[in-house]
């Protein structure tokens, strides 16, 4: 553990941090999520199968994909979900990063970024981003970045529509309101690379299909995926 300085003593007393998922302070030496929210988050398991689990299962048949995970199982209404909530919705772009972090860090220990050469996060519209203020899947990207030492394009593909949220969509409905919304934009820095597109959450994989496929187009693309929540069907 690395020593702790007389600042970060002094800035964690004067702005205590918060555990995004119970709500309760910090202890100086957490990092993100408290030490109970961290030892009960609901894991997955996915980076000891990457190949072959629930997540990757979904893809099978509509994207050539080579290795799928998430860190937790993602439920609505549910404490965990808070961080994600917060992280989208409440302004909290702090999160993205340190969430990505920690998803990197359980990944590493499964060689899960072997041979990953770029990451690719799902992209957003301009007019979207700026409601937002950011992109969290760029801000997960960051912190993933951070721990692996791999580079980010965020080049590559765009997102030239925004239909609706995805949240209350039947499968169906899902499928339909991402068909055509990305655009292969650049293909150079792509081609012939093996990318990992990273997502918050993945429900039926329709989102990363449609943005998959764009990036296939390319050619000589491999496609992994890596999301912070799986919700199970």
């Amino acid at each position: 553990m690395k020593p702790i300085s007389l600042l970060s003593r002094l800035v964690d007393l004067i702005a205590p941090r918060q555990c995004p998922v119970c709500r309760q302070r910090l202890l100086i030496t957490e990092d993100t999520l408290c030490g109970r929210c961290n030892l009960h988050l609901p894991r997955t398991g996915f980076f000891q199968s990457p190949q072959d689990n629930e997540m990757a299962r979904l893809l099978w048949g509509r994207i050539p994909v080579e290795r799928c995970a998430a860190l937790f199982r993602f439920e609505r209404q549910s404490q965990t979900a808070r961080a994600v909530y917060d992280l989208k919705y409440h302004d909290h772009p702090e999160l993205g990063e340190a969430l990505g972090s920690i998803a990197a860090r359980e990944a590493l220990r499964y060689d899960f970024f072997a041979g990953i050469d770029l990451l690719v996060p799902i992209p957003l519209t301009r007019r979207r981003q700026r409601q937002r203020g950011y992109n969290q899947c760029e801000l997960i990207v960051r912190g993933i970045s951070r721990e692996t030492g791999i580079k980010a394009c965020t080049t590559a593909v765009r997102r030239t529509t925004f239909h609706e949220s995805q949240t209350q969509k039947s499968w169906w409905e899902r499928q339909e309101n991402v068909e055509g919304v990305f655009h292969l934009h650049a293909a150079k820095p792509v081609t012939g690379k093996h990318l990992l597109l990273v997502d918050d959450i993945m429900t039926t994989g329709a989102t990363v299909t449609a943005c998959a496929r764009e990036l296939l187009k390319a050619g000589d693309v491999r496609i992994s995926v890596l999301t912070l929540g799986f919700v199970k069907g």
